[in-house]
């Protein structure tokens, strides 16, 4: 074994020093595949300090880079000739194999973390050099928006960003309007990217663009997130500013994106198309607006979805063994593990394909299987360091439905309901299907002479999330920052599979008998659904209010409600669930006005609150 990697080791096991893992994962990668019959390839140690630098970049090897960093300080005495030299040039090539497709996310995020930890060496020499000054392409204020605590795509973003010589600074998460529009003036930035995860942000973003304009700027926007579109880019945020604002899909596509906004080439083209393009979507909103046909919602609901056989006692579900409110207050993360869909989490890092045949792809493979070995290294640590808690809270309650509502009773006397949660239904005209469903089809009617239950609960596996993550960042080590992110998220996901199961299998019993496969289970093989608040069966993002008031979900678990309805921590699920067989997941599709006014009164709330909500899933446009 080499001195270097023995030393390394003895760190870690006789607990020698505070940054002892640290310093063995550093140099983990130099040794991947290691073994008694292996021959480490090290020749690119001998080579001068410069070429190290540039190789150890291009590669992501952060072992050594602080002593050969300080070597070429020494050797050179120039700080900032050694950034603007090999650190640069190893960070430009880094852009151009990205951009070209030969290299992937981890990859790049690696790459920054080396960089990070070179300009961390350098940092107080730059600081004693007042001449010093750092060349860039541009400075991108980068933030998530107030509501919304979600960051693993902005943050990621940020570093391929970093790694094509762009400034970047990220202000964080549930940033208020005012703030970033202060700092973009303060800071002098020539972008600001806007990101969020669920509908409420996208309101968001509306009024920042209102207020730049509104203030006469005119700094571009970049605009980027899981529920961020180009169609609502084009229809709800471009209208609002003059400036160009720019849809960005993914993390690989930031840095074109920034140029085309950036670089005076080709700049007024870029913006022009830009412009062409969400004007073609406009337009095409408004023909298939005009053009899609609603039945009235008096006959849809004459159609609903009934179980074969109609509201008899043979489609009556199994009484639940437990009703009520149960907490799970820690859930071991090794049960959790094995219910892990490992397909999201590549996904997430840009690796878009079906699991596991994306770890064979010709291309892609072999970084796939690379990222996945480190998530599964870093989820051994996770677990060994109880980095991570996972929890959740599930209720079990008698129910009915009274037409589109789902009634929620406390005893099986069912005389009078707690709590009363309004749904929607299908209203775009069908040719095919009998039926115009709502998740309250999937309950059996007040009067049917048929007994019913549901479920609602919240899970979570972002408990010390934060901490774990921030004590990657103060190392500055992105990469195991942004892993323990996205595992904290598929912890999440599958502590609410976890939650499921048992309460199919045990607490509820609806189907005592399972015996499915992780992998099937993943693949949603069983009967039922968990349909969340805020997605395409129940958009209303609001009803997380009302469960989290029925489960105590804070006081048990720990999570919490942001202003816009988004968990915090964001590694959290809420849903409900359904037990009857044939009940399956669906779109509610556009809403329609009349719907809308209905659904409104029914929630109790004003009709342009409502709309406000739900404004993403509008079929007209509101007044």
């Amino acid at each position: 074994m080499k001195s270097e990697l023995r030393e390394r080791i003895e760190d870690v096991i006789l607990a020698r020093r505070s940054d002892a893992d640290d310093r063995l994962l550093d140099i983990a990668e130099s040794y991947a595949g290691w073994g008694k019959d292996s021959v480490e390839d090290l020749s690119w140690r001998e080579s001068s300090v410069e070429n190290r630098l540039t190789h150890a970049l291009v590669k992501g090897i952060a072992g050594w880079v602080e002593e050969d960093v300080e070597e070429a300080r020494v050797k050179s005495g120039d700080a900032l000739g050694i950034i603007e030299g090999p650190l640069m040039d190893g960070l430009n090539r880094v852009g151009e194999l990205f951009g070209s497709g030969k290299m992937f996310l981890p990859q790049v995020v690696k790459s920054a973390r080396v960089m990070k930890r070179a300009v961390g060496v350098l940092q107080p020499y730059l600081e004693k050099d007042q001449a010093a000054e750092l060349s860039s392409r541009g400075r991108i204020l980068m933030a998530t928006v107030k509501g919304d605590v979600h960051d693993i795509g902005k943050n990621i973003a940020g570093v391929v960003l970093q790694c094509n010589g762009y400034e970047v600074e990220d202000m964080g998460v549930m940033v208020p309007l005012e703030d970033i529009l202060h700092r973009a003036e303060e800071w002098n930035a020539d972008l600001i990217g806007l990101s969020g995860l669920i509908t409420p942000s996208l309101d968001e973003m509306v009024k920042v663009a209102a207020e730049l304009e509104s203030r006469g700027w005119d700094i571009p926007l970049l605009i980027g997130g899981a529920t961020t579109s180009p169609a609502h880019t084009a229809l709800k945020i471009a209208p609002s500013y003059s400036a160009p604002v720019f849809h960005v899909k993914d993390a690989s596509m930031a840095p074109s994106a920034a140029a085309a906004l950036i670089i005076p080439e080709g700049r007024d083209e870029s913006v022009a198309k830009n412009r062409e393009e969400q004007e073609r979507i406009r337009v095409d909103k408004k023909n298939r607006i005009e053009s899609k046909v609603h039945v009235d919602l008096e006959s849809a609901r004459s159609t609903p979805w009934i179980p074969q056989g109609g509201w008899t006692a043979e489609n009556q579900l199994p009484v639940p063994g437990f009703t009520g409110v149960k907490t799970f207050s820690d859930i071991p993360l090794e049960d959790i593990v094995p219910l892990i869909d490992w397909g999201f989490f590549l996904y997430a890092w840009d690796f878009k394909g079906k699991f596991p045949a994306i770890l064979d792809d010709p291309e892609r493979g072999e970084e796939a299987r690379n990222l996945l070995r480190d998530a599964r290294s870093w989820l051994d640590r996770v677990i060994a360091g109880k980095l991570l808690k996972a929890a959740a809270v599930v209720g079990i309650f008698p129910a009915h439905s009274a037409g589109d509502d789902i009634l929620l009773y406390n005893g099986e006397g069912r005389s009078e309901p707690f709590k009363v949660l309004p749904q929607m239904r299908q209203t775009g005209q069908k040719e095919k299907t009998p039926y115009y469903l709502s998740q309250a089809d999937w309950v059996a009617p007040v009067g049917s002479g048929v007994r019913d239950w549901i479920g609602i609960f919240a899970a979570t596996g972002g408990l010390g999330e934060k901490a774990a993550v921030q004590a990657r960042v103060d190392v500055d080590d992105d990469y195991g920052a942004l892993i323990i992110k996205a595992l904290a998220d598929r912890i999440g996901e599958a502590a609410a599979e976890w939650l499921h199961r048992y309460v199919r299998r045990e607490l509820w019993g609806s189907s005592p008998d399972e015996t499915l496969k992780p992998e099937q289970i993943i693949a949603g093989e069983y009967d039922g659904v968990r349909p969340a608040p805020g997605y395409p069966p129940c958009p209303d993002h609001t009803m997380k209010r009302d469960f989290f008031e029925i489960l105590g979900v804070k006081e048990a678990i720990g999570v919490s409600l942001t202003e816009s309805s988004m968990m915090d921590p964001s590694a959290s699920v809420c849903a409900y669930l359904f037990a009857r067989p044939g009940a399956q997941y669906f779109s509610v599709g556009r809403i329609s006005e009349e719907q809308l006014s209905d659904y409104a009164q029914r929630r109790g709330m004003d009709k342009t609150e409502a709309e406000r909500w739900l404004g993403a899933f509008l079929a007209y446009e509101p007044a």
